[in-house]
């Protein structure tokens, strides 16, 4: 079974390597970084280089489609652009095709969205997700329909707990509770954050400092 990530320069590292470390344990799928030329892309800080190990003409019909979010997918949503031709086509082979944080900005200019609830991240990628006409944005971690094989994640670490449910659908539950238990997911965060609605303002106005020093 073929999963293939495709990967984009300014992605967001662990939209990708998130799922790939939960779907790479589960020895009947193979997991391929995708792009639209071999060679390496820097991740959205450029402090990380990760691998395009093959074209999008190489890897036509994956069986899942994964596609991480990150500042750069701003730059990818014109209808021709090579990733959303790609998952425009490939979509409609897969057994799913899903995606991580901004990632469903992709899916969205692919067409793959129109009239469908989706997730993403909580900030402006939430405002450009409707924007882009037929998604309907939801602030759910995870968003399933699966009579059409689309499955939307949030922002980022929420890559991981779809990656478990993917190989749930795909293999079985013990196989995804396999999974889980092999990278050691077992969330017990230090402070109960990690969305907007769980904090106050001095957290939202560090963020924004923080934001717009990588911007």
């Amino acid at each position: 079974m073929q999963v293939a990530i495709p990967i984009f320069p300014r992605l967001t590292a662990l939209d990708a390597i998130g799922p790939y470390e939960v779907l790479q344990r589960i020895p009947s799928i193979d997991v391929t970084f995708v792009g639209e030329r071999r060679g390496e892309v820097r991740t959205e800080n450029g402090f990380l280089g990760l691998s395009v190990d093959a074209t999008f003409d190489e890897v036509p019909a994956p069986d899942v489609v994964v596609v991480p979010g990150g500042v750069g997918t701003r730059v990818l949503l014109d209808r021709d652009n090579p990733i959303v031709a790609w998952v425009r086509a490939a979509h409609p082979g897969t057994r799913f095709t899903t995606s991580v944080c901004s990632g469903s900005l992709v899916l969205a200019a692919a067409g793959l969205l129109d009239g469908l609830t989706a997730t993403t991240h909580w900030g402006g990628a939430m405002t450009a997700l409707g924007g882009l006409g037929g998604a309907v944005p939801v602030t759910q971690r995870v968003v399933e329909h699966l009579p059409e094989r689309i499955i939307t994640a949030a922002g980022v670490s929420s890559g991981i707990d779809m990656a478990i449910r993917l190989v749930e659908l795909l293999v079985d539950d013990v196989a995804a509770q396999a999974a889980q238990t092999y990278i050691e997911y077992d969330p017990q965060p230090p402070f109960p954050a990690g969305h907007p609605s769980k904090v106050g303002p001095e957290v939202m106005a560090r963020i924004a400092e923080y934001t717009a020093v990588r911007s």
